[in-house]
């Protein structure tokens, strides 16, 4: 059985890892999932900061 985890990318990383984690796990291009966690980041008053911060302490590194 091929189960996915989801993980930090060590490999595909700018800052943490996280968005290239989210991405790999999603079957999505790391870019897009970059260009759309700014865009909700701006459009939220900036509180995606605190939630990469969050997602970074608790997602294990691949």
């Amino acid at each position: 059985m091929n189960e996915k985890k989801l993980r930090r990318t060590s490999n595909d990383k700018m800052i943490g890892g996280v968005c290239g984690g989210l991405a790999e796990y999603f079957g999505l291009d790391s870019t897009l999932v970059r260009v759309a966690y700014v865009l909700l980041s701006i459009c939220t008053a900036f509180s995606g900061v605190l939630v990469y911060l969050i997602f970074l302490l608790i997602m294990p590194e691949d």
